[in-house]
This record gives structure tokens, sequence and C-alpha cells, in this order.
């Protein structure tokens, strides 16, 4: 498996230099224009986690690889990523244009949390399909964002930090209103909600993190300091499923991430999904998706 891919070496990627203000005591901020690097010029955009956030409005089409999930861009998108969740982009040479800008957790430190925004969260959603005419309102943010980073303005970076407030709020009234209405959470609510907080936290794996913990519903009770059964209750009440149908659920989305990407063998990912066996894995495996692991692997 890749590691994370830190700011620095993206621009070693990129562009094969490195700003000197990397390191300054307001965070890193920038923003580039697709092209020249698009069409028949684009280059290969690995599978990897970032250390940054990227905002990207794309001209074109394309296929994006969210952890396990793939995602069609038709004929024009915003896009959003963040550290928590590995991605690529397949089909590169179909984007005729665009423009994005990455900025680092410090960026925004004092100005908000981006993990609470669900564009930004594991289960949110990453990529939206525009019209023509919000196409036009993506493009007027970012011909601010170029006008402010190019002048001289004392507080500029307090602006550029509200255009990008802006981009995701506009993403999220693309949204049903219904997906973001904020309720008082009741005991279950809160456990359910801590539960699945736990079991996300554990992921994606990869070099610097290469094993999970947690794995059976006991597992978190204890982390959470709830009897079994209690957290059980919640976790049904609260999705509908059991504590184990969500852990297994997660646990073959990482397995397919790893077997898909990963030059991990059988029993490195089985450990790493805290397996005592690499049988007990295959096993698990098959019983689930129906293919052994390796033919799921040639797939």
């Amino acid at each position: 498996m890749e590691t994370v891919e830190s700011i620095e070496d993206f621009y070693k990627r990129k562009f094969d230099w490195i700003p000197d203000d990397l390191k300054n005591e307001i965070g890193h901020f920038n923003i580039f224009k697709l092209e020249p690097f698009t069409g028949k010029n684009a280059r290969p955009v690995p599978y990897k986690r970032r250390d940054f956030f990227k905002v990207m409005l794309v001209l074109g089409g394309g296929r994006v690889h969210y952890a396990d999930r793939i995602l069609e861009v038709k004929k024009q998108a915003l896009s959003f990523s963040n550290p928590q969740i590995p991605y690529k982009w397949e089909h590169t040479e179909e984007i005729t244009g665009g423009i994005y800008c990455i900025f680092d957790r410090h960026f925004l430190k004092d100005f908000g949390s981006m993990q609470e925004y669900p564009v930004f969260q594991p289960r949110g959603e990453h990529i939206f399909e525009l019209t023509n005419a919000q196409v036009k309102e993506v493009e007027q943010v970012y011909t601010r964002m170029l006008k402010e980073i190019q002048s001289d303005y004392t507080h500029k970076y307090d602006m550029l930090r509200n255009l990008v407030f802006e981009l995701v709020h506009f993403a999220m009234k693309m949204q049903p209103a219904t997906y973001f209405e904020k309720q008082e959470m009741n005991a279950s609510q809160r456990i359910s909600t801590l539960f699945m907080e736990l079991l996300e936290r554990q992921f994606p794996i990869d070099e610097d993190h290469r094993k999970i913990n947690l794995r059976s519903p006991s597992d978190f009770a204890e982390q959470l300091n709830v009897h079994v059964n209690h957290l059980n209750r919640a976790v049904k009440e609260n999705t509908l499923k059991t504590t184990t149908a969500i852990i297994t659920e997660r646990l073959l989305k990482e397995s397919k991430v790893l077997l898909r990407h990963s030059n991990w063998d059988i029993s490195e990912i089985a450990y790493a999904l805290d397996f005592k066996e690499a049988t007990h894995f295959s096993n698990f495996f098959k019983k689930h998706v129906a293919v052994s692991p390796t033919q799921f692997r040639k797939i």
C-alpha cells in the first residue's frame, strides 16, 4: 500500500519544486488551474491518501475511486477530498479543464473543523455533478480566489478562507435539506454515533496504520463503557442493522480496497483486519462476496 502523500510530495510530483511558505504560521493555501495537465497531457493521479484538503472544479468526464466506491463524472463536477479518504482519478485524458485549491489543516485551524461538513466526511458525498449555470457560479468563486491570492491585501487569507467555505456551502445546498438537519440526540443516538465514529476512525489501513484494534461488538462496548447488549440495542434502533452487520460491512469495504489497491498478500491483509489466520479471512470474504480474496483480486 502506498504511503500518505504529504503536501511537499504533492509539489514535487506535480511541479518539481516546493514553496518556501509551507510551514508558515497561518497554514498553507494555494490554487492551480488544471491546464496544461489535461487531455493527452494529463498526469495520473495515484491511489493514496493526502495529508491536505482539495476542492476541485473538473470540466470533462472521468471516474473517481473513493475508498471502495467508484463515482462517475459525466460532464463536469465539483469534488472534495480530505486526509481521511484515499482516492484516485481514472480517464483523466477526458478532462478538458478545471481549477482547484489545496490547503492544510492548519489553514482553517481556528476557523472551524472541515470534518464537521458532510462533503469531507467518510460517509458523505464528495462529487457533485454541475449544470452549466452552476459551473459559472463556481468559476466566479475561483476567479475571486485567484484575484485575492495575487493581491497585496493584508487580510487576503481571511478572504480566501471565506471563499473555501463558500464552495463547501454551495455543494451542501445541493443536497436535500433534511440531510443536514441537526436534531437533539438522545442517549441511544449518541451511543450509536460514537460507535460509528470509533469504527470509522480505524480506517483507512495503510503503511502508517497497519492494523485495527476494535473488531467485535464487545470490543466497542468496552471502549464506550457500556454493556454490549446496550450497544447492540442502540445501534439496531438507530441504523436498523446489527452491530455485527455494520462491522462486517466495514471490514469487507476495507478488504476490497486493500485487495484492489495494495500489494499486500492475503496474510498481511488478514492480519491488518485482525483475523487470526489467513484462512479465517478467506472464508469470511468468500462467505459475503461469493469469491475468494485471490479471485476478487484478479477480477
